[in-house]
């Protein structure tokens, strides 16, 4: 046992001084992870940039043992989740590596040692720290875009309406905003700017975003833009339809709710309110406890 702690803790040393040198080393990166420490130099922290670091040299391993269908499943996440801090698949692979390898050799550790809870904790740590960040994201980003679309949608409608073609308003409404769905937008822009139809445009912008309203959203323009429907009314009446769906799912996360603080109540507060009154009345009342317990 103690030749196994020790071989342990040699093997952690020897990682961090492997690390600090690959750190501090050069390397021959991957295009995709070489742009994104470029790009997203600014976007991301000090942890995340040394995370990056030491596992650069072993994300293609990584994305090798994932597979094709597991990596074009990540990607897509991290396109759905809007790359949060210039992520890629690349530097996704890279922190899996360092997560992963933190939370094995924690594990083996913490196993030896006995301590089952910590051990469980540290791999469930390198096996979803990632997945945790990925998917915070993507319920934070399709949130905003949902909150700001009908807004949106009302200032287009109001822009095409004092006479801008429907190119012309998107781009001039665009650029008053920011946030997620500018940046979808402006990529939309973009995309028609280098010679892709609008219809593909937009089926595009409803790709790389997981929310119902962006769908309603693109699929209203396209069958508008078939059926020859004056595009103002078709927003206005896709605003108030957007309102009424987050009226609506206000109000079932609210009954929801209910359920969930009575369950709270129930088996927390009421229990410590009857201990705490039984103990008052008990202290109060004058009893002497000597005298019950025959001392």
């Amino acid at each position: 046992m103690a030749f196994l702690l020790a071989l342990l803790m040699g093997l952690g040393v020897w990682g961090v001084f492997a690390g600090v040198r690959m750190y501090r080393a050069d390397a021959r990166l991957p295009g995709d992870l070489a742009v994104a420490l470029e790009v997203g130099a600014t976007r991301t922290g000090v942890v995340g940039s040394v995370v990056d670091r030491m596992g650069m040299r072993y994300a293609p391993a990584v994305l090798r043992l994932m597979g094709p269908r597991l990596v074009a499943k990540y990607r897509r996440k991290i396109d759905l989740a809007g790359n949060p801090g210039g992520l890629t698949i690349d530097r996704y692979a890279a922190r899996r590596a360092v997560y992963g390898a933190l939370g094995g050799v924690g594990f083996l550790v913490f196993l030896l040692r006995g301590q089952w809870f910590v051990a469980l904790l540290l791999l469930a740590f390198g096996a979803f720290w990632t997945e945790v960040g990925i998917w915070s994201a993507i319920r934070v980003r399709r949130d905003v875009i949902e909150r700001t679309l009908p807004d949106f949608l009302d200032v287009l409608a109001v822009v095409v309406s004092a006479g801008l073609g429907f190119r012309q308003a998107l781009d001039r409404v665009a650029s008053r905003y920011e946030g997620p769905w500018a940046d979808e937008l402006r990529i939309t822009l973009r995309q028609m700017d280098l010679g892709m139809s609008r219809r593909e445009a937009f089926a595009e912008l409803r790709r790389r975003n997981d929310s119902e309203q962006v769908a309603m959203f693109v699929t209203a323009l396209q069958q508008g833009e078939e059926l020859g429907a004056p595009i103002v009314d078709t927003l206005v009446s896709l605003a108030k339809d957007m309102r009424r769906t987050d009226a609506q799912n206000a109000r079932r996360k609210a009954a929801r709710a209910v359920p969930k603080a009575t369950l709270m109540i129930t088996t927390f507060m009421v229990p410590a309110t009857m201990l705490l009154l039984g103990a008052g009345l008990l202290l109060g009342s004058g009893v002497d406890f000597g005298s019950l317990t025959g001392k």
